[in-house]
């Protein structure tokens, strides 16, 4: 009888945990809000990213952003990216909001974000190049 009842309490435990973590994971959050990906997303309107390559495997877009540009509010997947122009980007996401100076020619990867937005807060152009994983 108690090994009936540990049973089924080590199974119940382990779908919670696996319901769990589904629930947590970060590619869930961005669907429950019904956020924009990177090229769906823009800037008042207009789009600040393009896709230069797209196949099976990967996306990849060439994002640009004026002095006084931003990206509105999106998620992003799993992806890598390189900095082609850097410039004082403002980053606003779930742990606040901060100014980087980006540099020119660094590199950058993640395993998702669950929502961001930017803002060129300089007076010179960045350009961005990122690879999505599919």
């Amino acid at each position: 009888m108690f090994t009936r009842h540990y049973n089924f309490f080590t199974f119940t435990a382990v779908i919670c945990f696996i319901l769990l973590a589904i629930a947590c994971s970060p590619a869930a959050e961005p669907q429950a809000q019904n956020l924009p990906d990177p090229l769906e997303a823009g800037w008042k309107g207009e789009s600040v990213c393009e896709v230069l390559q797209e196949d099976a495997s990967i996306r990849m877009l060439r994002c640009v952003f004026p002095p006084g540009v931003g990206h509105e509010r999106h998620y992003h997947s799993k992806h890598i990216g390189y900095t082609i122009a850097g410039a004082k980007m403002q980053i606003t996401d779930s742990k606040g909001t901060r100014v980087l100076d980006v540099k020119s020619g660094g590199s950058f990867s993640s395993d998702g974000v669950a929502w961001h937005e930017v803002l060129n807060l300089g007076e010179t152009t960045g350009e961005f190049l990122i690879i999505e994983y599919k």
